[in-house]
């Protein structure tokens, strides 16, 4: 229990405990207890800022094109909008740093993708869940003998020491399987995924969310078996301070029931689920081979008309697999794959030129994105995107299609439902535009994302914020 000093109600209880012990000890208590429950979002209000600690990785914290990023940052960003505070972000050291930060006074939040044990529920006081994960046996794609729990038996496995996946490896150990857990402290999980697919280690375990988002990164890696049931996510607070939890709470509720969690999730953690093994590794291989030829006027037409270049470069392999030579039976050509009269619009006289292309692609991307300025942030240019594959007629019809089944029509989660119904006559026959391929530009998008996401892991900068 924390007394707070220069707090009239805790002042107050003392002097009535001296008249009526036996009653009004209680009461007394029950007011001290508030006063310390109260202590950290009083703190927070007081000066103003709530100070979250996180991981600086993929998927919680990070610098890119000088921008502060991750999906834990994005979500601590909200929770500091909601309580209207500014946010001070610091980055552990160590898994390690993370709950002492509560008790030393360091930080007022954990977020940092933190599975709820019952070992840490013994230390700090939890969220609810807002994100559902499982461990998940990882090994390299060519180790065809892992199938299951069993099969660890005399195995070594490489975890990062301090997490839930050391925990869960130890009970294994206690109770049935004899296996070496290799637990190292100064090590990413990121260092670890691309050790298993080197073949430099055999075997580690991650959270789902985690593990499918890296599979994009080192598709060589096998998602071989869960090792245990679901398990949830949660933000930390020190124990007892009840009023911050319920804040923390009744966030999460209201970003989930308005549609922001999804958005922030997406952007981070979009499509992990679909993996297509070759497909990910011809990538990686022709950004290698390939797009270093262009990569100079990509990086020119992009900052001429305000697109990140790894962006279009994505765009462009999904267009053309970054051939310049490349032809459709539609009738597209070159690089960007642009049309005849989009070419003559675009003021494009030879589409085979890769230059050419590239800057009247990029120009006729800059032209759609501007149309859609009633939608925004990230669906605006995934609108613009799915323009560029399928025409703005279309999805403009998706949009009033979208409006009829009382979607939101700025949303690209809606042109997800509605896009694809434009094949069934059922729907085209009422449109303006008719019918059209409409699964086609989802797929377009989503690829492109996926592609963009890989390109931009190289450009992440893991630079330690200091608090």
């Amino acid at each position: 229990m924390h007394k707070t000093r220069n707090n009239p109600p805790c002042k107050q209880s003392h002097l009535l405990i001296r008249k009526r012990p036996l009653l009004l000890l209680l009461a007394g208590a029950l007011l001290l207890c508030s006063c310390g429950e109260n202590r950290a979002l009083d703190r927070i209000k007081k000066s103003d800022t709530i100070r979250v600690i996180t991981h600086n990785n993929a998927h919680c914290y990070y610098i890119y094109r000088d921008q502060e990023m991750g999906f834990e940052f994005e979500l601590a960003k909200a929770f500091a909008d909601h309580l209207e505070v500014q946010l001070e972000v610091i980055v552990s050291k160590s898994w390690g740093e993370l709950l002492p930060s509560l008790h030393n006074k360091k930080a007022d939040v954990v977020a940092a993708s933190l599975t709820i044990t019952p070992s840490r529920l013994e230390l700090v006081d939890f969220s609810n869940e807002y994100l559902s994960v499982q461990q998940l046996v990882i090994t390299h794609k060519d180790n065809l003998q892992l199938n299951s729990i069993d099969d660890l038996e005399g195995k070594t496995i490489r975890v990062r020491g301090e997490t839930s996946f050391e925990e869960r490896l130890k009970k294994l150990l206690k109770n049935r399987l004899n296996l070496t857990i290799q637990a190292q402290h100064n090590v990413s999980t990121e260092e670890i995924f691309e050790d298993v697919a080197k073949g430099i280690t055999d075997i580690t375990v991650a959270d789902s969310n985690v593990a499918l988002l890296n599979r994009r990164y080192y598709p060589d890696i096998r998602i071989a078996f869960p090792i245990g049931e679901p398990q949830s996510l949660g933000w930390a607070v020190m124990k007892g301070e009840e009023a911050l939890l319920e804040k923390i709470n009744m966030f999460f509720e209201k970003i989930k029931q308005n549609g922001t969690f999804d958005d922030i999730y997406k952007r981070y953690y979009a499509y992990v689920e679909k993996f297509d093994h070759l497909d990910i590794k011809k990538f990686h291989q022709r950004i290698e081979a390939r797009l270093p030829k262009y990569e100079h006027i990509i990086k020119e037409a992009s900052e001429k008309y305000g697109f990140d270049w790894r962006l279009i470069a994505a765009l462009m392999y999904q267009e053309s697999q970054f051939n310049p030579w490349a032809k459709s039976f539609t009738g597209v050509k070159g690089l960007m794959q642009l049309t005849l009269p989009t070419a003559q619009e675009m003021e494009i006289e030879n589409r085979l030129d890769p230059e050419q292309s590239i800057m009247g692609g990029v120009r006729y991307l800059r032209k759609l994105y501007d149309l859609y300025d009633s939608t925004q942030g990230l669906d605006r240019l995934l609108f613009a995107l799915a323009a560029y594959n399928v025409g703005k007629g279309h999805v403009l019809d998706a949009r009033r299609l979208a409006s009829t089944m009382n979607l939101d029509p700025n949303k690209w989660s809606s042109l997800e439902k509605t896009l694809p119904l434009l094949s069934n006559r059922r729907y085209y026959k009422k449109s303006r535009f008719g019918y059209c391929r409409g699964s086609e530009p989802v797929f377009h998008v989503q690829s492109i994302l996926t592609y963009y996401d890989i390109l931009k892991r190289e450009a992440i900068e893991y630079a330690i914020k200091e608090d």
